[in-house]
């Protein structure tokens, strides 16, 4: 059973939860919507707004969800669904149905989003702003060693409209 909570009243060390534990970025609808897993990002305040920061780069399948699409959800997981997430981060929803051979369930949040029954978190975001990322502007050169095929990510920013929690 999730409930809703505000952002401030998360428990967790977003540094663990994100960096460690990693995340399912998802956008779309019942019909159609993918989902990647992702280990960068954070969460802040920005314009007087709870905001998120989600990076996407342009080749990955959830890139074209996101771009299409007005909201987009961060859902977190326990310990016990590390192979799901690392299923989802090594393989396309263009050539893989990753609901059919993760066993996810999926729903449509109270806002209108995707994110799946098994979840302990869920942060649902709406986008406000986005970036890409530009390696003229990288000040410290060992940054581009993440980019060899130079495929630099977009930086999405997200106004936090719900927090969903076991």
């Amino acid at each position: 059973m999730l409930r809703e909570t505000r952002p401030e009243l998360i428990e967790a060390n977003t540094f663990k939860l994100i960096g460690q534990e990693w995340m399912l970025i998802t956008a779309g609808n019942m019909k159609s919507f993918n989902m990647m897993t992702a280990s960068w990002g954070g969460f802040g305040v920005l314009w007087g707004k709870d905001v998120c920061l989600a990076f996407i780069r342009p080749v990955r399948y959830t890139y074209k969800f996101v771009e299409q699409n007005h909201l987009f959800t961060l859902s977190f997981f326990e310990e016990k669904y590390r192979g799901v997430l690392e299923f989802c981060g090594a393989h396309s929803g263009r050539d893989t149905d990753k609901i059919k051979k993760t066993g996810l369930t999926p729903f449509q949040t109270p806002k209108g989003s995707i994110s799946f029954k098994e979840v302990k978190l869920i942060i649902e975001c709406r986008k406000i702003y986005f970036q890409d990322i530009n390696p003229a502007n990288f000040l410290d050169p060992s940054i581009e060693t993440n980019y060899p095929a130079k495929d630099y990510h977009r930086m999405y920013i997200g106004e936090i409209l719900n927090v969903l929690r076991k």
